[in-house]
């Protein structure tokens, strides 16, 4: 697949800052959501007799469904555009959080658990499909930026306030509640979007890539690999560390709660400055392409040495390291997407991140399956913490060896 050598790109229709505030808090609530089981793990091994293998398993449901609705979630935000496919995902979901309050066993949680996946599955391509086709190139930093830190406050409130909240409250009533205040998002975005939802359904008869042609891109793959690299540290943490605090590091549920939630706001911070200082350093003449990479480099490579901080040091070393996981997924994460934005253009955005997002979170499957029969076998953190690190690395491949340039593509033409 080449470079486009001309622009090619529509002209923005622009894009008000209130629909990048909800697309942002979207995505912190659909991480309160996903994180709530995590944050709940000590208390519901309690009550409900689970063995580290059933937490891995409820863990990875999740992207059983997840994963592969991301190709759903991106054939309907061009079929009936992004907006109401965001606002029909996260009903869903929402209910699926709030049922899962009233569960009695682990065969139920699994079914809610597929349940969430589907309708969390909408976020990132609508999301993605929205700013790549109203921003420019030296714009997508802070928006993106945005999304991160709706991101990873989502973990930091629902682990620090979830947590503090189960332990006076339990677990049922935390996820009834956070569940029932997610809908009320619903009635800020209709408001906002009821006059750029038409718009957009009338947008859907623009040509676009086909899935065949993202298919057989190259650097598609390569943001896939990298996208999964990226990704499997931080669903290790976001899955496993309020388990690994309070068991291995003796932690209080109230202690854990306070520690995972500084470790998420250290990671929102990190998130903001780093996309902001991507446009920056754009606009004042660097290149897309030299930015990102020096990005992912610097979140890779410092978030594998967090890692391996973890796996070889004492309780001092490992807290450190954690924060600075923490302060290292800033900068991926915001440009994990807005690479794939610049890479497809802004009329194939939401096809390219539903691919990417799809095969980038198999992490979500894998990881949290190998950390728990790893922790069975072992009885300890170790070998998962250097199973992270030695995955975070692969991502090199993908993001620097294997996309040659992150500049929008030219795609074939059709009749």
């Amino acid at each position: 697949m080449t470079v486009a050598t001309e622009a090619v790109a529509p002209s923005r229709a622009g894009m008000g800052a209130g629909v990048v505030a909800l697309l942002a808090v979207a995505v912190f609530i659909n991480y309160v959501d996903r994180g709530n089981l995590a944050t709940a793990a000590p208390l519901m091994k309690d009550e409900l007799h689970l063995t580290a293998s059933q937490l891995g398993l409820l863990f990875s449901a999740f992207f059983w469904t997840y994963i592969p609705s991301q190709i759903l979630a991106g054939w309907l935000a061009e079929r009936i555009n992004a907006y109401r496919t965001l606002a029909l995902g996260l009903l869903i979901w929402s209910l699926a959080t709030a049922a899962t309050g009233l569960a009695a066993g682990f065969a139920l949680l699994i079914v809610l658990r597929l349940i969430l996946g589907i309708g969390e599955s909408a976020a990132f391509p609508c999301s993605s499909k929205l700013l790549a086709h109203h921003l420019p190139e030296h714009r997508l930093g802070v928006a993106n930026g945005a999304i991160a830190t709706g991101l990873a406050l989502g973990p930091a409130f629902g682990t620090f306030a979830g947590g503090l909240l189960m332990a006076h409250l339990g677990w049922r009533t935390i996820f009834l509640l956070f569940g029932c205040a997610s809908l009320l998002w619903l009635m800020p975005w209709l408001w906002v979007t009821h006059e750029a939802s038409p718009r957009g359904a009338r947008a859907s008869h623009i040509k676009v890539p086909s899935y065949r042609d993202l298919l057989t891109c190259r650097e598609l793959w390569g943001a896939c690999i990298g996208h999964f690299s990226s990704n499997y540290a931080f669903y290790f943490v976001i899955s496993w560390l309020p388990l690994y605090l309070v068991k291995s590091r003796g932690f209080s549920v109230t202690g854990m709660a306070t520690f995972a939630g500084v470790v998420y706001l250290v990671y929102a911070l990190s998130a903001q400055l780093s996309g902001w200082a991507a446009d920056c350093a754009m606009r004042n003449g660097a290149s897309a392409n030299r930015v990102r990479k020096i990005s992912m480099v610097v979140n890779l490579t410092g978030v594998a040495l967090a890692m391996l901080g973890c796996a070889v040091g004492n309780a001092g070393v490992c807290i450190t390291s954690l924060l600075l996981a923490g302060a290292f997924f800033g900068p991926g994460t915001v440009n994990v997407y807005a690479i794939g934005q610049t890479l497809a253009g802004p009329h194939a955005a939401g096809k390219w991140m539903s691919i990417q997002n799809c095969l980038g979170n198999v992490s979500g499957v894998v990881g949290p399956l190998v950390t728990g029969f790893v922790i069975d076998r072992t009885g300890d953190f170790f070998w998962a913490f250097a199973v992270a690190c030695a995955v975070t690395l692969l991502g090199l491949a993908g993001w620097v060896i294997m996309i040659p340039r992150i500049a929008p593509l030219a795609w074939p033409e059709r009749t």
